[in-house]
């Protein structure tokens, strides 16, 4: 097959009129020059070369192979350029997935920072709410980075990107409308708006509450990991949520569970992530889950960073 370094040595012979100062424009020796043309002419099997005492012209075969040789050796450059691009963490393509309620209040900064800073770079970006999902694109390596709570199986590279509050969304007027933090006790047989089996956190949640005796009452059920404290504000009952989930200017009471409820949430790569990868995860480590103030304001213990 014939080598890049053929054509290049076509490519100079052809804007040097000369072997000599083709060879000196590559930094070759004149025999490596004559020795690349020879195994390109004798691959092709025809005369690409009229070579006289004053110099070289192409022959109509030579002349009919250089604009292809160029493309050859622009493709091959960009080629190099775009892989070095992706080493240095400052061009390609990063493929993103996360956890549907992670989207607006971990994801969307960073990729808003990543638009302005790093504009040779293309994010794209899915969610699901369903783990087995989530982990499939890893799986199928049709994702670079899936970012989700803990706890997932073993076998996955896995660094942690922030711990995030779980807290109790009430109606004003609920008898749990107060200040301070709640007992997970005290929502036994309380009115729960709950997740649709198809959000993850209804299984997670399950297994929690039922792992600390608490039997809430589940009045309706939502896809949307959001929707549960607005539907909890509008008087539907209590939602039990990530921190992330509540929404600035919410009209309900907020409170912190005692002793204080976190998860983890990861960031899961099929092997050690690389350069592109590993830049994009330490931004979403060192901004962290972004809580509007008026939330930190009714949390004990909110001295945290606000995002809002």
């Amino acid at each position: 097959m014939t080598s890049l370094r053929a054509l290049e040595c076509l490519v100079a012979v052809a804007d040097c009129g000369s072997i000599t100062e083709a060879a000196r424009l590559i930094h070759l020796t004149q025999p490596a020059v004559s020795h690349q043309l020879g195994e390109l002419e004798r691959e092709t099997n025809t005369t690409l070369l009229n070579r006289r005492p004053r110099g070289v012209s192409l022959t109509p075969a030579g002349n009919a192979a250089l604009p292809h040789a160029r493309r050859a050796l622009e493709a091959a450059a960009s080629a190099m350029q775009s892989a070095r691009a992706v080493g240095q963490g400052a061009g390609g393509t990063l493929r993103v997935v996360c956890a549907q309620s992670l989207t607006v209040p971990l994801v969307a900064p960073v990729l808003r920072d990543w638009h302005r800073r790093h504009p040779d770079v293309v994010v794209s970006l899915r969610e699901s709410a369903v783990l087995a999902e989530l982990l499939g694109f890893i799986d199928t390596g049709a994702a670079d980075i899936v970012l989700l709570p803990a706890p997932v199986p073993q076998g996955y590279v896995t660094r942690m990107i922030a711990e995030e509050e779980i807290v109790l969304t009430a109606p004003l007027d609920h008898p749990l409308a107060r200040s301070g933090p709640v007992h997970l006790q005290e929502i036994d047989g309380v009115a729960l708006v709950h997740f649709a089996p198809d959000n993850g956190l209804r299984e997670w949640l399950d297994r929690s509450l039922a792992e600390a005796g608490v039997r809430p009452e589940p009045v309706m059920s939502t896809s949307i990991t959001s929707a549960a404290p607005q539907l909890a504000a509008a008087g539907m009952g209590v939602s039990i949520t990530p921190v992330s989930a509540v929404t600035a200017g919410l009209p309900a009471t907020i409170r912190s569970f005692s002793p204080k409820w976190v998860r983890q949430l990861l960031a899961v790569t099929q092997a050690q992530p690389d350069p592109l990868s590993a830049r994009f995860i330490t931004d979403l480590h060192t901004r962290g889950v972004r809580v509007p103030r008026d939330v930190l304001r009714q949390l004990d213990g909110s001295d945290r960073r606000a995002g809002a």
